[in-house]
């Protein structure tokens, strides 16, 4: 029979306590407690390691993974659900674990990122994934939408193509100075350019029914605040799409293109999006470059409850 003081000693490492109580209700693998505590596998293992020798947790093999369960005593859990409230990181491990559970129902998931993984791998003259991209941009149909971000606004631009107005919010006066003088040229009338921050834009509430943050939320100093806004300047009903960086270690992108974040895992944009209330949330890794350092691209879309 297990030790209670043993388990009770095991227990006072918050990793540990988060471990138990993701995998109490939920059998999980490694890979799969990877992703929702952002940690390495490991670290993980170890952890895993001294919850099974003391028996407070099992392991089963399923094809290449081991799927770890809570086989703790009752009275023991009821201790550590206590002392779980009094870890910060419990309600965003909850939040990464929704998530993930939501992966997991979705089993034609798999199925489509083979379609994407064989897309361009053959060559076929005229068959690009940029050209694929203006096709579905042009049927588009979003009356206000906002790029925020936008840079020089090369998408705000491609969006004004369909969409009834566009507005495109870039900090920089230069960038906003150069894409209003090309929408100009361009004859795009509606496509306005605003200076601001993606943390506070200057658009009013329950006004947009698109926010797009395309590569802009790993430069915001405070990336929860940037969806805060989103989702108040969206109308009931709208949505939102987030193109960013997967999480990386290339630290010299921190110089080399002013990168406040080093990317986010699929488990903290999905987290973040749902704090800030949007619903219907998905994720997917959209694209793997393959020059170093091989960044790879997250996708997370969401709706603001109508």
């Amino acid at each position: 029979m297990p030790s209670m003081l043993k388990s009770l000693k095991l227990l006072s490492d918050p990793t540990r306590l988060r471990i138990l109580k993701l995998v109490e209700n939920e059998s999980l693998s490694v890979a799969e407690l990877q992703e929702v505590l952002g940690m390495g596998q490991s670290r993980i293992s170890t952890q895993l390691s001294q919850l099974k020798l003391e028996g407070l947790v099992s392991d089963e093999r399923s094809g290449k993974n081991n799927i770890y369960t809570c086989t703790a005593d009752p009275d023991l859990m009821d201790v550590a659900r206590l002392a779980a409230a009094e870890v910060p990181e419990v309600a965003a491990d909850e939040a990464a674990l929704r998530h993930l559970l939501r992966k997991r129902r979705d089993t034609s998931r798999a199925y489509f990122d083979e379609l994407a993984g064989r897309f361009g791998k053959d060559y076929v003259p005229g068959r690009s994934w940029k050209a694929l991209a203006e096709a579905l941009i042009k049927v588009l149909n979003y009356r206000v939408v906002a790029d925020l971000g936008a840079g020089e606004g090369t998408l705000a631009q491609l969006l004004a193509q369909r969409a009834e107005k566009v507005i495109a919010v870039d900090l920089s006066p230069k960038m906003v100075e150069f894409g209003q003088d090309l929408a100009i040229r361009n004859g795009l009338t509606n496509l306005e350019y605003r200076i601001g921050d993606i943390e506070e834009p200057p658009i009013e509430d329950n006004s947009l029914d698109l926010a797009i943050l395309s590569q802009a939320l790993h430069h915001a100093e405070h990336p929860e605040r940037a969806l805060d806004a989103a989702f108040r300047i969206l109308k009931p009903g709208g949505r939102i799409i987030v193109l960013d960086l997967l999480q990386h270690q290339f630290e010299e992108a921190r110089e080399l293109y002013a990168d406040r974040w080093l990317g986010f895992a699929e488990s903290e944009l999905a987290a973040m999006l749902e704090k800030s209330g949007f619903t219907s949330i998905e994720t997917i890794v959209a694209d793997r470059e393959t020059a170093a350092p091989k960044f790879q691209t997250l996708l997370g879309i969401g709706a603001r409850p109508a």
